[in-house]
């Protein structure tokens, strides 16, 4: 039987990080999930600074290996800080996207995503360019295209490595908004959209069709829809089918994990990571989400949280490819040693974070949702 207690009324959204708000029952924000937010992109920072060679080896002068010795086996699991964005943003867009109209729910996102990711994506593309930083900055056309958040899809270059995840979100809001914000967001639309994406992932994994993939994507839809269930369940802990949908994608979300990020142990590899670790890791972030959703973090109310939950999408668009410069100038070019040029750059990208939310964010997130819910009928006539 399905169950049927009346939920509880959706809070009133109140404007957050990329990913959404986040808001109590009551209307007070939940700002364990914005502590949450901001450790999930230092998982995803110490990855692209210490937990892979490639690139950022270039900035150290050296492989990582050498670098960290002992350390960059740990900081290999921070890639995994993605995942619990996904299940983060599953919830939160779950919790904006209840009782608003279409038309609000897209002002709400374009407004949040693009204004610091238009200047990220011009920020990086001018310091790339500049003689001395010895990284090669993409073509003026892709650089351009890359304004769009359609330069995956349309085969250009990236100019932020991390964009592929904003990629995949916006596929995520796409679904969500076509589905259940255009009919009306409910809770009994909301457990059959969870339920017929998860098997429709699983049927478009079995069918290895590309088309299939890329709007079902399989190897992502549980953390999002793991995170939806949990919004369910913060509305009513009691909802049964809600506590099924996060057990069955957390079930699925560990699988893709570690197909994904697991190997055998073998030296051509830069790192070996467990399978059991990333298990633990993915785990952790459903079992954090949930208990922000069922009220156990309720008492880490800190306001310095919600500092940290807005500096976390700036930091997440500018922390890798300027971090690398930043490296790169201060142990390459000042001799800083490898254990103080790593907090050096992660502050100094927070520091960049603050000005991009101070001076970009702030005064341009309402004016961009006011122009995008403004009435068009008010326009004069041509």
């Amino acid at each position: 039987m399905t169950h049927t207690a009346t939920p509880l009324r959706a809070p009133t959204p109140v404007p957050g990080t990329a990913v959404g708000p986040a808001t109590h029952r009551g209307g007070g924000r939940l700002r364990a999930l914005d502590g949450l937010r901001l450790v999930a992109a230092l998982m995803v920072a110490a990855y692209h600074y210490g937990g892979r060679d490639g690139e950022v080896a270039r900035a150290w002068g050296s492989s990582l290996r050498h670098q960290f010795p002992t350390l960059h086996e740990w900081f290999a699991y921070g890639c995994l800080g993605v995942q619990i964005f996904f299940v983060i943003s599953g919830f939160v867009i779950c919790m904006s996207g209840w009782g608003r109209p279409l038309r609000a729910f897209f002002a709400s996102r374009a407004s949040r995503l693009m204004p610091a990711y238009w200047v990220a994506v011009v920020l990086v593309t001018a310091v790339f360019a500049l003689p001395p930083v010895v990284f090669a900055a993409v073509s003026p056309s892709d650089a351009l295209l890359n304004l769009t958040l359609l330069q995956q899809p349309l085969g250009a270059d990236r100019v932020l490595g991390v964009c592929w995840t904003l990629w995949v979100e916006v596929r995520f809001y796409a679904l969500f908004a076509l589905c259940l914000v255009l009919p009306g967001v409910t809770r009994r639309r909301v457990v059959l959209f969870c339920a017929l994406w998860t098997l429709g992932a699983a049927l478009a994994e079995a069918a290895g069709q590309p088309l299939l993939d890329l709007v079902l994507m399989p190897q992502y839809s549980p953390y999002f829809i793991g995170g939806m269930g949990l919004y369910l369940l913060h509305r009513d802990r009691r909802d049964t089918l809600a506590w099924g949908i996060v057990g069955v994608n957390w079930l699925i979300g560990q699988h893709y994990a570690v197909t994904e990020l697991w190997h055998p142990a073998d030296p051509h590899f830069f790192s070996y990571r467990s399978a059991t670790v990333v298990v633990l890791v993915v785990t952790a972030g459903f079992a954090l989400v949930g208990a922000i959703a069922l009220g156990a973090l309720d008492r880490v109310d800190w306001r310095w949280l919600t500092v940290a939950g807005a500096l976390t999408y700036p930091f997440y668009l500018v922390h890798e490819h300027l971090g690398w410069v930043a490296i790169r100038f201060l142990h390459r070019g000042l001799g800083v040693p490898s254990w103080a040029t790593f907090p050096l750059a992660t502050g100094g990208m927070l520091l960049l974070a603050w000005l991009l939310h101070r001076w970009v964010e702030r005064p341009a997130t309402p004016l961009l949702r006011t122009a995008l819910l403004r009435n068009t009928r008010s326009l004069p006539p041509r």
